[in-house]
């Protein structure tokens, strides 16, 4: 790539980036809110935002730290909510062009968000393959929004007042109800697994033997309880794929 090609390939990723930038400072800013509502200190949210970027796991992080949990609770938590970065990860090293190093690989590694992954992978369709230049210009915003939100939420709620810090304390939950509610409308498998998580979340807040459980393993055990009886009510067929032999292999496709 010439200098013209690789300027815009960087534009191109940082306009592709912005909307998400802008689509995190909502939710980063909640974060930070809460975490200083939790007690801690504003520079360990910031520092926790800038390093982590993934929101579900933060906020499971946070309570966790809230209720003084575990080191191994925290990383059986982190491990459930975040080991879908690791198939999104397995999915883009099918589609880097030749360039990528180790070092590029793990810098785009820190960016791998629910959100930059959908992008890129739109960008790789048709065998095309993602660059470098484009990468690092479509993790700029987010690294960027997801930070910023965070310090200004971590900063207003030193000076809001309590009324509106109670107020702005339940964003949080609007946000996940209007990311699941659409979904388990439409897809009766979404709200079984959905409503099985809200239905063993209340056993174990409810229950008097359970409710002595932590945090972190309750969290752990309704997650991944809700996605087994999810894949064993409604297993994804595998598709009718089988070909003759190995030389016609080629000639039939999935």
């Amino acid at each position: 790539m010439n200098a013209a090609e690789r300027r815009q390939a960087f534009k191109t990723g940082f306009f592709d980036g912005l909307p998400i930038g802008l689509g995190y400072i909502s939710v980063s800013f909640t974060f930070g809110m809460m975490a200083v509502e939790k007690g801690m200190p504003a520079w360990a949210a910031i520092l926790i935002s800038f390093t982590n970027l993934t929101s579900a796991g933060q906020f499971a992080g946070l309570d966790v730290i809230a209720a003084s949990g575990s080191m191994i609770e925290m990383a059986l938590v982190q491990l459930v909510i975040n080991l879908r970065y690791a198939l999104m990860s397995l999915s883009w090293s099918q589609r880097l062009g030749p360039e990528f190093n180790l070092i590029k690989r793990m810098i785009i590694a820190y960016a791998d968000t629910d959100e930059v992954f959908a992008v890129s992978s739109a960008r790789a369709v048709g065998g095309k393959r993602l660059r470098f230049i484009y990468m690092v210009g479509l993790m700029i915003m987010p690294v960027i929004g997801w930070t910023g939100g965070t310090v200004i939420g971590a900063l207003a709620s030193a000076i809001l007042p309590d009324a509106v810090r109670s107020a702005l304390g339940l964003a949080i939950y609007g946000m996940f109800i209007a990311i699941i509610v659409p979904p388990a409308r439409d897809h009766r498998s979404v709200a079984v697994v959905v409503l099985s998580a809200v239905a063993a979340s209340c056993l174990f807040h409810f229950a008097p033997v359970l409710k002595r459980l932590s945090t972190g393993f309750v969290i752990i055990i309704c997650g991944i309880g809700a996605s087994a009886l999810g894949a064993w009510l409604f297993p994804v067929p595998e598709p009718d794929c089988k070909p003759p032999d190995l030389e016609e292999r080629s000639a039939h496709e999935c």
